[in-house]
């Protein structure tokens, strides 16, 4: 073994004579110990969460949207949509008019999104029919105004299937005050409901198909946009950026990480701070390393000059207390690894951290393990543990060896 790291190994485990200064060590250690299975299990949530809203967003939304600008002309739009279907990423791509209506049933008048969609394409670009709990989303008919509505808007609004609601669109209300007669009231059909695990959709949003929506917004044969979903989501940021650089001057590409970029970012500035807050606990157990490894060069000051005068270099010196930095922080990256590996595991297993089902769509806090953060979380322990070894080492390498033998 190299001495340097055998008098490392001894100066932090064998000092009988320096309980105080071992006592320190050995809070270093389950101070860098804990840090680590604090961040390890807190990042894990993070991505648990994480992991969870992709799959409720990611199954529900098309994976690229496409809205065409005021510029666009039709063969614009039928030049894009070729260019689409020769892709081999592509697994759906349909057409679809939006906006704001107004649904009134006998209980409740509320203002909701609604999407019109082909009905031979809806299956394949969203996940609306996946998420049916009673009813269809066939659309057979295109001239029948079927309406599909989320279970919080149909429960606020004591609708099911086969009821009949009334729509009134903001097109509608525009031509009303132009004209100053009524808006055109239409009647639509529930034919479904489905529920999607977010409450912004199951309340907010409704759909009907391609040609009622048409009628409804006064769009004729013209569309709002095109949903697109690939064969996989990997390759989702690739495919817009190619659809940005041939088609982004006359249309407005979206893919499913910008339609949530908001909660996207509040989700990372949580998982930063979470990440900065917990780190302390790391820093803290460095600066007590620091304090150790310089009472540690106070008290073996004799030992130092005997070594230096013995031939040690000034770096070899150095490299001893650096070792023992080391150590401090692979020993307690190392346990703090295995605590938080075991923390998560028996979540997933036992659920020890129960959610209440009434208020929550997960029965438990999800964990989500990723090898990245068994990487990056001890690596950046080790270097804050090898940082807090620079003063002690350089300290104890500047010392001579006449002064420091001379009273022993």
């Amino acid at each position: 073994m190299n001495y340097k790291l055998f008098i490392a190994k001894r100066y932090l485990l064998a000092k009988k004579e320096a309980g105080f200064i071992t006592i320190i060590s050995l809070i270093s250690i389950i101070g860098v110990a804990v840090g680590v299975a604090a961040l390890i299990v807190v990042l894990s949530v993070f991505n648990g969460f994480n992991s969870l809203v992709t799959q409720i967003l990611v199954s529900f939304d098309p994976h690229v949207r496409i809205e065409i600008q005021k510029n666009a002309s039709s063969q614009d739009v039928t030049e894009l949509k070729n260019y689409i279907s020769q892709s081999h990423d592509v697994a759906g791509i349909g057409s679809f008019v939006s906006g704001k209506v107004m649904v009134v049933s006998k209980k409740l008048t509320k203002v909701i999104f609604l999407r019109g969609v082909e009905s031979q394409s809806f299956a394949k670009v969203s996940g609306v029919k996946e998420k049916l709990i009673i009813g269809d989303a066939n659309f057979s008919n295109a001239k029948a105004n079927d309406l599909i509505l989320g279970f919080n808007l149909a429960d606020k609004m004591s609708v099911g299937v086969d009821d009949t609601v009334y729509l009134i669109s903001s097109a509608g209300i525009q031509g009303s005050l132009v004209n100053l007669v009524a808006p055109p009231i239409y009647s639509y059909r529930i034919s479904g409901v489905y529920e999607s695990n977010n409450k912004d959709y199951d309340g907010l949003y409704g759909f009907t198909s391609l040609a009622s929506g048409q009628k409804l917004f006064a769009m004729d044969s013209s569309i709002h946009g095109i949903d697109v979903r690939l064969t996989t989501i990997d390759n989702v940021e690739s495919f817009a950026s190619d659809l940005r650089q041939k088609f982004g001057e006359k249309f407005y590409i979206q893919t499913w990480f910008d339609l949530h970029k908001d909660l996207y970012s509040v989700m990372i500035v949580e998982r930063w701070t979470a990440f900065i807050i917990l780190a302390l606990i790391i820093a803290v157990a460095s600066f007590n390393l620091l304090g150790s490894l310089t009472m540690t060069v106070i008290e073996k000051t004799r030992d130092i000059g005997i070594l230096k005068a013995m031939g040690a270099k000034n770096v070899d010196i150095q490299k001893i207390f650096r070792f023992e930095g080391m150590v401090v922080g692979v020993l307690g990256s190392s346990i703090g690894l295995l605590i938080g590996y075991i923390i998560c595991l028996a979540q997933i297993k036992f659920q020890l951290f129960a959610l209440d089902p009434t208020a929550y769509i997960i029965p438990a806090l999800p964990i989500d393990m990723r090898l990245s953060d068994f990487i990056v979380v001890p690596l950046a322990t080790i270097i804050l543990c090898y940082i807090a070894t620079i003063y002690p080492s350089k300290r104890a390498s500047r010392l001579l060896p006449a002064e420091a033998i001379r009273w022993e």
